[in-house]
């Protein structure tokens, strides 16, 4: 993808080079959605980096002034049918999600990375629906959905399991759906 900026940011596919940052904020991710991807030391990042390198799925978000990978954006073609070889792939839908180092929470790099790439993903690759999964708990991240417009569209009780409980058992988590639409998004 081509390269977005923003008055802070830079937006752009993950190159050799970013593993150092990138383990900084997958050797221990906070949120639940992203244990998947812990790193468990710097050859697994570096290993990550060069397959995040290879497509658009996932963004680096750096700083603008010094370069510092700060977080990613990831951007999922539409899958509502993956059981179900008979029905076709949306291609005018995508799903998002966001994953930042917590060292930078707090300072509206989210806000502005996803609607960066959201205008991106609306105007110049014509998408058409935009939609994002998070779990109940992540407050935060419902959060920036809702500043973002998206709208909250369903509630999935014990959808998605991340983690087992001292017993092995998996600890099923509520996970919200957030969408907006390009005429939403144009309308704002």
């Amino acid at each position: 993808m081509k390269p977005i900026h923003t008055d802070r940011l830079a937006i752009r596919n993950f190159r050799v080079g970013d593993a150092e940052a990138l383990f900084a904020y997958l050797r221990e991710p906070t949120v639940s959605c992203f244990f998947s991807l812990k790193l468990a030391d710097l050859a697994a990042a570096e290993k990550e980096v060069l397959k995040r390198a290879g497509n658009d799925e996932y963004l680096a978000v750096c700083l603008q002034e010094s370069g510092q990978l700060i977080g990613d954006v990831f951007i999922h073609p539409d899958a509502a049918w993956p059981d179900d070889p008979e029905q076709p792939q949306q291609p005018d839908t995508v799903s998002v999600g966001w994953n930042f180092n917590p060292l930078f929470s707090g300072k509206g790099y989210a806000f502005e990375a996803a609607k960066a790439v959201f205008a991106e993903l609306f105007t110049h690759q014509n998408k058409r629906r935009i939609y994002a999964y998070v779990e109940d708990h992540n407050a935060s991240s419902r959060r920036l959905c809702e500043k973002l417009g998206m709208r909250r569209e369903g509630l999935f009780l014990e959808y998605v399991t991340f983690q087992n409980d001292s017993a092995g058992n998996p600890i099923y988590e509520n996970t919200m759906q957030y969408a907006i639409l390009r005429h939403e998004w144009n309308e704002r």
